[in-house]
């Protein structure tokens, strides 16, 4: 298996490919002040296996289209959808973030959890924008940091990882610079990260390295993850999610 294939092999059956949680969906989704409109048009990008999906369309009139690269992802919210009786809500839409071809002004909400740095930030709210109404609104993720310095071991890790992370002032400009304004900001609890997101990642890690037969790719992998969570437990007062939503002016 490739890399790739042993990532989507490690994170298919998991509620969430990344920190979130479904009080901080509904949280931002308060924001938009979209609950008890009719009809809404909403598009998931990256929207993996569809935790966040489900939660809006149990909580909204709405048609969701939910992106995702992967089909295994979208095999799993297809099941889920089916399941619990919002496959009339939701449709699953294979393609790269960066190819959409949605019409202008097609959606009243654009929703996007822990995905946009596969563009970047600012090229994806410029790639996207035009897809969204006019006084329809953007709610995505992005990771931030939430001190103006922080020590030099967790700063070159995410400058190597995601050069584009910045402090959430700086987000808000581009937001601000790309015709929005921002309706409400807010960065993820840590039990997001922890309880949400790592510890039921951890408890993977043993089926995934016998599943693949303790591949020297699926040992790296597990390293790099675990690398990635004792440098969030070290450095949490740090760093986060913030959650940025903004309305198209």
């Amino acid at each position: 298996m490739t890399e790739i294939e042993l990532i989507i092999d490690l994170h298919k059956n998991s509620k969430r490919q990344g920190p979130g949680s479904e009080r901080e969906t509904l949280k931002a989704l308060d924001f938009t002040g979209l609950s008890g409109i009719n009809n809404l048009k909403i598009a998931d990008i990256g929207c993996g296996s569809g935790g966040q999906t489900i939660t809006l369309a149990q909580n909204l009139s709405a048609e969701i289209t939910a992106v995702d690269l992967f089909p295994e992802f979208l095999d799993e919210l297809n099941k889920k959808s089916e399941k619990l009786g919002l496959k009339g809500k939701i449709k699953t839409l294979h393609k790269s973030m960066d190819d959409l071809t949605f019409n202008n002004e097609e959606f009243d909400l654009l929703w996007s959890e822990g995905a946009i740095y596969n563009l970047g930030f600012k090229n994806g709210i410029q790639k996207w924008a035009d897809f969204l109404k006019v006084s329809g609104y953007l709610a995505v993720s992005e990771i931030t940091w939430i001190t103006n310095s922080r020590p030099k071991e967790i700063e070159e890790f995410w400058m190597q990882e995601y050069p584009e992370i910045d402090i959430a002032s700086n987000k808000i400009k581009i937001l601000e610079n790309n015709g929005f304004s921002l309706a409400g900001y807010f960065y993820l609890r840590k039990d997001s990260w922890i309880q949400n997101y790592y510890k039921p990642l951890e408890a993977r890690f043993d089926n995934f390295l016998k599943r693949n037969n303790f591949s020297e790719l699926a040992k790296k992998i597990v390293k790099e993850n675990k690398t990635e969570i004792e440098l969030y437990k070290k450095y949490n007062d740090y760093y986060s999610y913030g959650f940025y939503i903004a309305k198209k002016n």
